[in-house]
């Protein structure tokens, strides 16, 4: 029986609405820079796109630890607990700082050899290097502003997320269109060009969010000197919650790399389809990440809060919600995919392919809906983060990357075929989180009880 709870899709919708147009932005942000980029120069594309498979590791490692905050932060926000809310953000915030200084050095010390896993061309190298040498220092900025608005997904406050993703687009577009070719009186300066933009862009939105949230927020009411004492009594259970969350993240971060392998030994005609594709696809998939986000931050209040009941009738609700977002955005891609194939001049074999693309990315987002919701959203949210990761290494790293290396290295699979593997994933997925999530065997009290605490404390 679905809920009748009308503040919960009040809540829920709002959530999803603010994080998915936030995830929107961001993409637009890496769009609008390979855009100008890509008209400037193919190495320079070419060597930021190296550079950008360093920073997207990094990106998970940081959205790992700020994603396992949250978990075990919302339990503790249902019990209206803010100040462990605040000492779980300073463990994450040291934790991001980490991180971020140790890829920090790495690339510091060894650009060269950085830039150089992913190309052999050293005319792409040094593009790279010269992007890297300015945008590194945007790790920090970016570790610090991603833990803090972190905190305010805990206390459901979203929407600052998605204003300063508006400020950082704005700001990143209009200095790279200064900056890259030279316009205004300003020198051409290329790939530093757009490495000064997206640094800038950084600094400002880091600004702005630890203005707001250290001097504004009143929900939170998060301060500097919260985030410089650390709870030893907290960092095990938030290692104990955020390991594997991290862990995921990480060999998602490995498994889109290798995907990117596999997909470049196709044919160009195959790379140029999947180009178009996946382009719109992403864009439709915010959806599906704003609501596994906004599931995750409810449920994760609900359990924490010891109401068992609710959770059970949200988690159903939630279900149904999931799929009618699946089923529209699946029934979008498969309406559009005639019109948006017309805006390209493209040779036969190649639209060919880029429609066989499409109607499989088609149903890809009718069960990715579902199960990325269920098992990052509700389950994640609800305190089992194990149940993610022992499901990817089995289903992703057993069996969906060696099957795509096999079908397009020894079996000379069609690209349609290597493409359909590639996300078989998201269909084996659906059923363990069907049956898992309706066993509600992963609702887990993460939070300690007040004895607990006195006892840690003393």
């Amino acid at each position: 029986m679905l809920t009748r709870d009308k503040s919960f899709y009040r809540t829920f919708f709002k959530l999803m609405s603010a994080l998915m147009l936030q995830q929107a932005v961001v993409l637009s942000v890496n769009l609008a820079d390979n855009v100008m980029l890509g008209g400037y120069s193919e190495t320079a594309l070419s060597g930021v796109a190296a550079v950008n498979q360093i920073q997207f590791i990094l990106q998970q490692l940081i959205f790992g630890i700020s994603n396992g905050m949250v978990v075990l932060a919302s339990q503790y926000w249902g019990q209206k607990k803010g100040i462990s809310v605040r000492r779980l953000m300073a463990i994450a915030f040291w934790a991001a700082l980490a991180i971020a200084a140790l890829l920090f050095s790495l690339v510091s010390l060894f650009p060269h050899g950085a830039v150089g896993i992913f190309t052999n061309d050293e005319a792409i190298v040094r593009q790279g290097m010269d992007y890297l040498y300015i945008v590194r220092f945007s790790y920090l900025f970016f570790a610090v502003t991603t833990i803090l608005l972190g905190g305010m997904r805990v206390v459901e406050k979203v929407n600052i997320a998605l204003y300063v993703s508006i400020v950082a687009l704005v700001l990143n577009c209009s200095i790279n269109y200064t900056l890259i070719k030279g316009r205004f009186g300003f020198p051409e300066m290329g790939v530093r060009g757009a490495a000064i933009g997206t640094l800038t862009a950084r600094i400002v939105e880091c600004l702005i969010v630890a203005c707001y949230v250290l001097i504004r927020d009143e929900r939170l009411k998060l301060r500097a000197k919260d985030l410089v004492t650390i709870d030893t009594t907290l960092v095990n259970d938030y290692i104990r919650v955020s390991l594997p969350v991290v862990t995921t993240g990480f060999l998602w971060g490995c498994n889109t790399a290798l995907q990117t392998v596999i997909l470049g030994h196709m044919s160009s005609g195959a790379i140029a389809a999947h180009s178009i594709s996946s382009t719109i696809f992403l864009f439709l998939k915010v959806t599906s990440v704003g609501a596994s986000s906004a599931a995750a931050i409810l449920t994760g209040k609900t359990v924490g809060s010891g109401d068992v009941a609710k959770v059970r009738e949200y988690t159903r609700t939630f279900q149904v919600i999931f799929l009618c977002i699946g089923v529209l955005l699946g029934s979008i891609l498969f309406l559009i995919r005639i019109p948006l194939l017309g805006l390209y001049v493209l040779e036969p074999e190649t639209e060919r392919l880029a429609n066989s693309f499409i109607l499989i990315e088609s149903t890809v987002l009718v069960v990715m809906s579902y199960q990325m919701c269920m098992n990052t959203g509700v389950i994640c949210g609800g305190g089992d983060t194990r149940y993610v990761m022992i499901m990817d290494l089995i289903v992703i790293w057993c069996i969906v990357i060696p099957l795509s290396f096999a079908c397009a290295f020894l079996w000379n699979a069609s690209p349609v075929i290597v493409l359909l593997v590639l996300n078989a994933d998201q269909y084996l997925k659906c059923i363990p989180a069907a049956i898992y999530g309706n066993s509600f065997r992963w609702i887990r009290q993460l939070t300690r009880t007040d004895e607990q605490e006195k006892s840690s404390a003393g």
